[in-house]
């Protein structure tokens, strides 16, 4: 461009020959070529530009961030929104662009400033929504998870009531619903409205039981369910139904260890086990610390990024102080052993989300840990047999659950045997 704030010529036919010579060009050479073209051209180089910034501010094949992955990503919203709102591309073009750039604004820890776009997202998604009449909208599942981090529980769980609302009627192909009920649910008991919660999770252990019935979904995730609803229960005060719905687990359960799953699957149910065990380890959280906390009922992949890095870096601290609490119940159990029980409960769910999240060979970084928790929970029971015969049962029923999501079936009978009959419902 010249002083005058024109497009200078050379500057124009220089970008086309770029883009028209044979052989690869780069993506800072396709950027370069964009940015001058689009003034000259918008409606044609707009949309190119956008998309081009973004693959500029990622390298693909190396894995690596560009030094100005931001400032980019930035300027490929700002791209984007130049786009004439007749243009029937705009919309889908702008909402990816939010989408990178908000990921990336969390990344840097600049929450409000992702939250923000996360809100411009949903702007589309509604507008898109009333445009198409159809009941989804594109982006509340995101909005919620933000607003979840941040502590909005209420608000998270309006969002994701529309949403939920919105896809329950398709049932549950394509497979997204199981997924959005397990979100739904966790968000409604955040935010204290239990008994919401409580009807999500039959509408969602009713649907895993007919999917495993007709053979279009895992035993073991229906397992999972009922576990996870048997413990809400607990919560809730309805310790009767609770005892019924285990009945039912402990029947699907030995099925499984006579005769394993009916028929083959992709390997989706250890994350599905491993969202539903963070969700159960509630109860033996510590207080909430400063920061984000990651949104309950999702899979790490929903997380913002700075949310997940606490989260997973935490389980350095979390070690050490297992460590330190664990030397101080060796000599004192009575006054130290329910404590390091509880830490230690932490630590392995961290530690088997973490592990599930990176590697389908999750199984030996974590076996030690649900192991030690039980050793640890029998050496609660000994000291304090009332109140720590609960927890020793919870703790089996987490390796039970672990065994399954291991394909170990036979062991994880065992174990939920032996945490009912601690339940005292062994009969």
């Amino acid at each position: 461009m010249n002083h005058s704030g024109k497009v200078d010529q050379d500057d124009i036919m220089r970008a086309r020959n770029i883009l028209l010579a044979s052989g690869r060009r780069t993506p800072r050479e396709e950027v370069d070529a964009y940015r001058v073209l689009a003034q000259v051209s918008p409606a044609s180089y707009l949309p190119r530009l956008v998309k081009a910034l973004q693959r500029l501010s990622y390298d693909s094949s190396s894995g690596q961030q560009h030094a100005s992955c931001l400032a980019l990503r930035e300027e490929a919203v700002a791209a984007a929104r130049d786009i004439d709102p007749a243009d029937p591309a705009r919309a889908d073009l702008l909402y990816e662009a939010l989408d990178t750039c908000q990921r990336e604004l969390y990344t840097l820890g600049r929450r409000v400033e992702g939250l923000a776009m996360r809100a411009e997202m949903l702007s589309i998604g509604r507008a898109q929504a009333e445009l198409s009449g159809g009941p989804a909208v594109q982006g509340l599942r995101d909005w919620a998870a933000g607003l979840s981090e941040e502590g909005r529980y209420a608000e998270a769980a309006d969002a994701l009531t529309e949403w939920v609302a919105a896809i329950l009627p398709n049932g549950p192909d394509g497979g997204s619903l199981g997924w959005s009920l397990l979100q739904w649910i966790a968000a409604l008991d955040d935010a204290g409205r239990s008994g919401e919660a409580l009807a999500a999770f039959g509408t969602l252990v009713s649907m895993e039981a007919v999917e495993a019935a007709n053979d279009r979904g895992p035993m073991a995730c229906h397992l999972y369910s009922l576990i996870g609803y048997a413990q809400m229960l607990d919560t809730c005060g309805r310790g009767e139904r609770a005892a019924i719905v285990r009945q039912e687990a402990l029947g699907l359960l030995t099925e499984l260890a006579a005769t394993g799953e009916r028929k083959s699957w992709s390997g989706y149910q250890a994350s599905y086990w491993a969202v539903l065990l963070s969700c159960s380890g509630a109860f033996s959280e510590p207080p909430r610390a400063s920061g984000p906390r990651p949104p309950s009922g999702t899979t790490p992949l929903q997380w913002s990024p700075d949310a997940r890095r606490r989260y997973f870096d935490s389980r350095i601290t979390l070690r050490e102080a297992v460590d330190a609490l664990a030397a101080r119940a060796a000599e004192d159990p009575e006054r130290h052993l329910a404590e390091l029980v509880l830490l230690h409960r932490v630590l392995t769910v961290r530690s088997a989300v973490y592990w599930e999240h990176r590697t389908h060979l999750f199984v030996e970084q974590v076996r030690s840990l649900f192991d030690d928790g039980v050793g640890l929970a029998r050496r609660l029971v000994q000291h304090h047999p009332r109140c720590g015969a609960p927890v020793l049962a919870q703790i089996l029923t987490d390796r039970s659950t672990f065994h399954t999501a291991a394909r170990e079936f036979g062991p994880a009978l065992d174990d939920f045997r032996e945490a009912l009959s601690y339940l005292g419902e062994a009969g």
